[in-house]
């Protein structure tokens, strides 16, 4: 049976991901903070779909966190999903810069020492896959956010064109705005969001297994999403500054 560890798999997309993975028969490895959460989210997978569902709550912006999943990894896993992540309601500019920097942390650090524990097991089995989540922010000049989901874009691509196994696959998902607990956490207002912009969790979900299988690279869900991407180059910093207040960050 094979074993997928997600990370921030107690909310959202993670959450969707270990449904998903669950239904296929995945033993799954479930991450995050709140180990309540955590093993409620088990138990409830065990029960629907009857696969062993493990625990490990970690914090990935702390060191014993990060140190904790790495080892994990290191006994072997088929699928490694790096999902945990949060926004923060307020610019660059009126954020705290420890706050950016926990940002920092688990969108880049964990991001690069969970995939670089996860790939050597892979790479010697001759199967695997990493699913790194960015967004479709990595695309566009809007801050930290941003500036660190380009950084999981580039990493993720980057990987892929070096791993020679033709069966073990790096990718980056990179979503738009997805029904999630997410802006809530943050604080983040979405009132401006018009509603055909928001897409489902199990569609995301859907798309990025799809384009795993298929050896995708950057997997951008959803042909809306897909357009948006290609022209984000085009656009200013400034335009996407001013689009970003109105429709809330």
């Amino acid at each position: 049976m094979p074993t997928a560890l997600i990370t921030g798999a107690s909310a959202g997309l993670g959450a969707a991901f270990a449904r998903r993975l669950a239904a296929d028969g995945f033993s799954l490895v479930l991450v995050a903070r709140d180990e309540r959460r955590l093993d409620a989210t088990a138990g409830t997978l065990h029960r629907r779909y009857g696969v062993r569902a493990d625990v490990l709550p970690a914090d990935l912006a702390t060191e014993k966190g990060v140190a904790a999943v790495e080892d994990r990894l290191a006994e072997g896993v088929d699928l490694l999903v790096n999902n945990a992540g949060f926004g923060h309601p307020r610019d660059a500019l009126e954020v705290p810069a420890a706050d950016e920097v926990t940002m920092l942390r688990v969108h880049c650090e964990a991001v690069l020492r969970l995939t670089l524990a996860a790939l050597p097991g892979m790479r010697v089995r001759g199967r695997g896959g990493v699913i790194n989540v960015a967004s479709v922010a990595a695309f566009l000049a809007d801050g930290t956010y941003s500036a660190s989901k380009a950084w999981v874009v580039n990493f993720s691509a980057g990987l892929a064109a070096r791993v020679r196994e033709p069966r073990v696959r790096v990718m980056a998902l990179c979503p738009g705005f997805v029904r999630t607990e997410f802006h809530e956490r943050a604080s983040i207002d979405t009132s401006g969001i018009p509603d055909f912009l928001w897409l489902r969790a199990d569609k995301v979900v859907d798309a990025a297994l799809r384009d795993l299988a298929r050896g995708v690279r950057i997997s951008v869900p959803d042909p809306r999403y897909k357009a948006i991407a290609a022209v984000a180059r085009y656009v200013p910093p400034g335009v996407v500054a001013r689009a970003s207040a109105l429709l809330g960050r």
